[in-house]
């Protein structure tokens, strides 16, 4: 049973006449009868009889009418269904995010996708490219939004450069350094700091500039992925950070937090998205990135 035989035949049961039915299709009578003949072949039923007046529907022929049209109705359905797929307007989203970002950009931009493909879900996962890249080939992450490598794109995947952000130095307002117009990084020697993980960029050159200063390492003291909870316990305490300006200024802790000038780490960062380097990019995936950009604008 072809489609195009049950569209000539919703024709021929709407117009009750092959002849007309044939020119409103532009079509000749022969080609319309062949198409007729096919489509009761399929069914093994007589789906029209005729009359002088020329033809009618059997029952059968009447039952395939109704259907016809839920079936026509279903069809369109399904082409709009495709379309919003190719304009990623349906879809699942595995996103993660990794630097420390005010929570009113990435919420702006979850609602801001949400309101334009309602039929999208998101699955948000927050944590560190040592953890996300591995999860993005293997396909349990669509998109990172985080930090870029200094070196390049890893290998197979892209990378999108964004905006750069600051890294900078931070302590609580009470800390015995706040004050201070210049701190020297032989001034950090016997501070504590808070770390994301030990394996993180970050964590590695802020060791290197120690090493580099012929100071001991730096003291851990406390390991957190989560930079707002890392953040309040710096706020808490002595400990140091080595994180975002922009979090921190737009944080609820930007009163209780001060920004040291330690010029031997002052270190401007690029941010941006890594996707899986694929022929094909899922529509979803191609319309959250461009309101990444925009946001970002």
């Amino acid at each position: 049973m072809e489609l195009r035989d049950i569209e000539y035949f919703e024709v021929i049961a709407k117009h009750g006449h092959l002849g007309r039915a044939a020119d409103a299709l532009k079509l000749s009578q022969p080609a319309l009868s062949k198409s007729l003949r096919r489509l009761e072949q399929a069914l093994q039923a007589k789906l029209v009889k005729k009359t002088p007046k020329g033809v009618e529907l059997t029952p059968e022929g009447s039952v395939l009418f109704m259907r016809a049209r839920d079936l026509r109705l279903s069809l369109q359905s399904v082409a709009r269904e495709v379309a919003d797929v190719g304009q990623g307007r349906v879809g699942l989203l595995r996103i993660g995010v990794g630097f420390p970002r005010p929570e009113e950009f990435l919420a702006s931009a979850f609602a801001a996708m949400l309101k334009d493909a309602p039929r999208t879900s998101l699955i948000v996962t927050v944590s560190d490219n040592d953890v996300m890249i591995p999860a993005l080939r293997t396909g349990e992450i669509d998109l990172i939004f985080n930090y870029l490598s200094m070196t390049g794109s890893p290998e197979g995947l892209v990378r999108e450069h964004l905006h750069d952000d600051e890294q900078v130095v931070c302590a609580s307002a009470t800390h015995r350094l706040a004050r201070r117009r210049r701190v020297a990084l032989a001034d950090l020697a016997q501070e504590k700091w808070a770390v994301s993980a030990l394996t993180q960029t970050s964590q590695l050159r802020l060791h290197e500039a120690f090493r580099s200063a012929s100071l001991p390492p730096p003291q851990i003291a406390f390991e957190c992925r989560s930079p707002r909870l890392k953040l309040r316990t710096v706020v808490n305490s002595d400990l140091l950070d080595w994180t975002s300006r922009r979090f921190v200024e737009k944080s609820e802790f930007a009163s209780t937090v001060t920004i040291l000038p330690v010029k031997e780490l002052e270190w401007v960062r690029p941010i941006g998205l890594i996707y899986r380097r694929e022929t094909y990019l899922p529509p979803a995936i191609g319309r959250f990135i461009e309101i990444l950009k925009a946001q970002a604008r």
